[in-house]
C-alpha cells in the first residue's frame, strides 16, 4: 500500500473500492496499479468448499438468547431451522438484519405496567464484520449496508453462515445508521425502509459473496418479499426487455405465518414511490402487489413457485383469505436439541442413542421407565423453581400442579380465559388439588390490548393472593422459554381459532415430557390424541372456560394427585407421538421434498 511521505496517510478500500488519500497515492497506484489492487471480496465459508444452493430470508432469526436479533416465536422457528440445516449438512445460508437495540427489553412495575427499554447490544465474536459493502437507494439516497457472519454450528461440526445485514456505521447519514437499530420499531416508513435493506439489500450482499449456485430464495414471511423484485429487475436487466415472472417464481419459495391481518405487511404508495423509489414500474409493481396498497404478501404469493401455511388448518385458512392462489402445509417444528432439557437429554442419551441427530427414533421413549421420566421432569421442575426463587417468586409450592403460558401477549392469545373464573379456578384448587400458574410474554409497545392483558394477569394474581399463586415473569426470552417448556407439569394454549398459525411452545415442552391443555387450532389439532398426549378446550357448549375448568377439575388434577404412572404415561406417550415428529429435522426434510427440490 503506498504511503505519502509528507502525511503518512495511505490509499484505502471500502468494499472492492479504493479511496486515495492524497495525489501522492493516487499517482503510485496509477504507475504500478496491479500492486496495489483492491483484496478479493471475501467469500462466505462453506462445508467442503461447496456453495450455498438455498438462502433462508427471515426479519428475525433466534439462534442465542444473548443475540436480540428476536422477537418471538417467528424468529426463534427461523434460527430452528438453520441449525437443521446445519445439522443435516444442507448447503444454505441464512439474511437477517443486525439489531443494536433488539427487539426491546421488558420491564413490569407492581401493578403489571410493561416498560420498554433498548438491549443496547453491540455486535461482538463469534460475529466477524465481512470486508463487503452493498448499496441500496432508501428515500432517492444511497445507503451503504455491511455484513457481520454467525457461524451455526450443528452436528459432526458441520456449520452453516447466517448473515446480518447493518447500516449502523460512520459512512451512513445519521437517518440511514437507524434503519438497522431496532426489531420491529418505528412507523411505516421505518418498516418498509428495514424490508428494503433485507430483501433487496440481501440478495445483493448475496451476490458480492459470489454466492452463484443460489437455486431457492425462501421468504420466511413476507418481510422479505422484496427480494423477488430484486430477482425480478436483475433477471430483465441480463435478458432483455421481458419482465421473467416465471424465471423468478422459480426460484422462490414463500412461507406464510399468520392468519391476523396485522400480521400481512401493507404500505401506501404514496409512501412506497419516496422511499422505495421506481424499482418497478408502477404498473406492474400494482399488478403483483395490489393496486390499493403495496401488499407484501401478495407480492410474495405472486412471485413464488411454492407456498405454504405452517400447519394443516393454517394451510386451508390461508387458502381462504387468499382464494386463487395454490398454498399447501408444512407443520412446523422445533430443534429438537435446542428444546430438550439438560435432564432429558441425558435420559434420551441413555436410552435413545442419537436421538438428536434423528428425533424420530424419540418413539421409543414409550419403553424408558415411569421412574426415570419422573426423576428427570423432578430435574427440570428444581431449575424452574430455582429460577422463580432468583426473580423473586417465593409463594409457589414445590409440590403442586405448576401450569404454564408463555405467549407474546396479544389479545386473540387469551392469556386471560382460564382466569375468566377466580372463584371456580380457587375451588377447583381447593377440592381437585393444589394449583398454581407462571405466565410470561411480552406485548408489542404499541399493541395497548396486549399491555392491558398482562395487566389483567396482574389483578387476578392481587385477587388470588394466599389462594392460589399466580406469578408473571418479565422478559421472555429463549433462555427463560427453555426453563419454562421443560419445567411446569401442563402447557396451556388458548387462542381463539382459527387465528393460531401453528404454535411452537407446546411443541418444546413436548420434547421435555409436558403435556399440553389447548384449544383445537394449529398445530394442535395434528398432534392432540385426548388423554395420550394432553387434552383439548372445546367450545361446544360456547363456553371454552367451562370447558377448561372442567378438564382441569375431573381430569387432570385428579390425575396429576392420584395416579404417577398414568400422568408418566402420558408423559412418555407425548415425547413418543408428539416430539417425534413436530421436530424441524421432520420440517426441513418436508422443505426439501416438496419445495426445494
Amino acid at each position: 500500500m503506498p504511503v505519502d511521505p509528507a502525511t503518512g496517510m495511505a490509499m484505502t478500500y471500502e468494499g472492492s473500492r479504493v479511496v486515495f488519500c492524497s495525489d501522492f497515492c493516487r499517482r503510485a497506484f496509477e504507475a504500478s496499479p496491479e500492486k496495489y489492487a483492491a483484496p478479493p471480496l471475501a467469500r462466505v465459508p462453506t462445508e467442503s468448499g461447496v456453495s450455498p444452493q438455498f438462502a433462508y430470508f427471515s426479519m428475525e432469526v433466534g439462534v442465542d438468547a444473548s443475540m436480540p436479533t428476536y422477537a418471538g416465536g417467528l424468529g426463534v422457528l427461523a434460527g430452528d431451522t438453520l441449525k437443521t440445516f446445519a445439522d443435516l449438512g444442507i448447503p444454505a445460508i441464512g439474511v437477517t438484519l443486525l439489531y443494536r437495540k433488539g427487539y426491546f427489553e421488558q420491564k413490569m412495575d407492581a401493578g403489571g405496567e410493561q416498560k420498554e427499554r433498548p438491549a443496547n447490544w453491540e455486535p461482538s465474536t463469534p460475529l466477524h464484520l465481512l470486508p463487503n459493502r452493498v448499496q441500496v437507494t432508501i428515500e432517492g439516497r444511497p445507503v451503504e449496508i455491511q455484513a457481520w457472519q454467525f457461524d451455526i454450528i450443528g452436528a459432526a461440526g458441520r456449520s452453516i453462515p447466517l448473515l446480518l445485514l447493518d447500516t449502523d456505521f460512520a459512512e451512513n447519514q445519521t437517518r440511514d445508521r437507524q434503519w438497522t437499530q431496532s426489531l420491529y420499531g418505528g412507523d411505516p416508513r421505518y418498516r418498509l425502509a428495514q424490508e428494503i435493506v433485507l430483501g433487496i439489500g440481501g440478495v445483493r450482499m448475496l451476490r458480492a459473496l459470489q454466492c452463484t449456485r443460489l437455486r431457492r430464495y425462501h421468504m420466511n414471511e413476507g418481510h422479505a418479499a422484496l427480494l423477488a423484485v430484486e430477482l425480478l429487475r436483475e433477471n430483465r436487466a441480463d435478458n432483455g426487455s421481458e419482465w421473467a415472472f416465471h424465471v423468478v417464481r422459480d426460484q422462490c419459495v414463500f412461507t406464510t405465518h399468520t392468519p391476523v391481518p396485522a400480521g400481512h405487511d401493507q404500505f401506501s404508495y404514496d409512501l412506497v414511490s419516496p422511499v422505495l423509489g421506481e424499482i418497478l414500474p408502477r404498473e406492474v409493481l400494482e399488478m403483483l402487489a395490489g393496486k390499493e396498497r403495496l401488499n407484501m404478501t401478495l407480492l410474495a404469493l405472486n412471485l413464488s413457485g411454492y407456498v405454504n401455511g405452517v400447519a394443516k388448518k393454517h394451510g386451508l385458512v390461508s387458502q381462504e383469505m387468499f382464494p386463487g392462489y395454490p398454498i399447501d402445509s408444512i407443520t412446523n417444528g422445533v430443534h429438537a436439541k435446542t428444546w430438550t432439557c439438560p435432564s432429558f437429554r441425558e435420559l434420551f442419551d441413555r436410552h435413545i442413542p442419537g436421538w438428536a441427530g434423528d428425533p424420530f427414533t424419540l418413539r421409543h421413549a414409550i419403553s424408558i421407565p415411569h421412574r426415570e421420566i419422573r426423576d428427570a421432569h423432578q430435574k427440570a421442575r428444581a431449575a424452574l423453581f430455582q429460577e422463580l426463587a432468583r426473580r423473586g417468586v417465593r409463594q409457589f409450592d414445590p409440590e403442586a400442579l405448576t401450569i404454564g403460558f408463555a405467549r407474546r401477549a396479544t389479545r386473540y392469545k387469551r392469556a386471560d380465559l382460564v382466569l375468566s373464573d377466580l372463584e371456580e379456578l380457587v375451588d377447583i384448587a381447593k377440592n381437585a388439588g393444589p394449583l398454581q400458574f407462571v405466565f410470561a410474554g411480552k406485548a408489542h409497545p404499541r399493541d395497548e390490548e396486549g399491555k392491558e392483558l398482562i395487566r389483567e394477569v396482574f389483578r387476578a394474581a392481587r385477587d388470588l393472593d394466599g389462594k392460589l399463586p399466580i406469578a408473571y415473569l418479565e422478559n421472555y426470552d429463549m433462555e427463560l422459554a427453555k426453563i419454562l417448556t421443560s419445567g411446569v407439569d401442563l402447557w396451556l394454549n388458548t387462542p381463539l381459532p382459527p387465528l393460531e398459525a401453528s404454535g411452537t411452545s407446546g411443541m418444546k415442552a413436548a420434547l421435555n415430557g409436558v403435556p399440553s391443555l389447548s384449544v383445537l387450532d394449529g398445530w394442535w389439532i395434528e398432534g392432540h390424541i385426548e388423554g395420550v398426549t394432553g387434552w383439548s378446550v372445546s367450545a361446544k357448549d360456547g363456553d371454552e372456560a367451562r370447558d377448561l375448568y372442567r378438564k382441569l377439575r375431573t381430569v387432570i388434577v385428579p390425575l396429576y394427585y392420584q395416579a404417577d404412572e398414568r400422568w408418566s404415561d402420558v408423559m412418555r406417550q407425548t415425547i413418543a407421538f408428539n416430539a417425534s415428529f413436530f421436530n424441524s429435522h421432520r420440517m426441513v426434510q418436508q422443505y426439501l421434498a416438496m419445495a426445494y427440490a
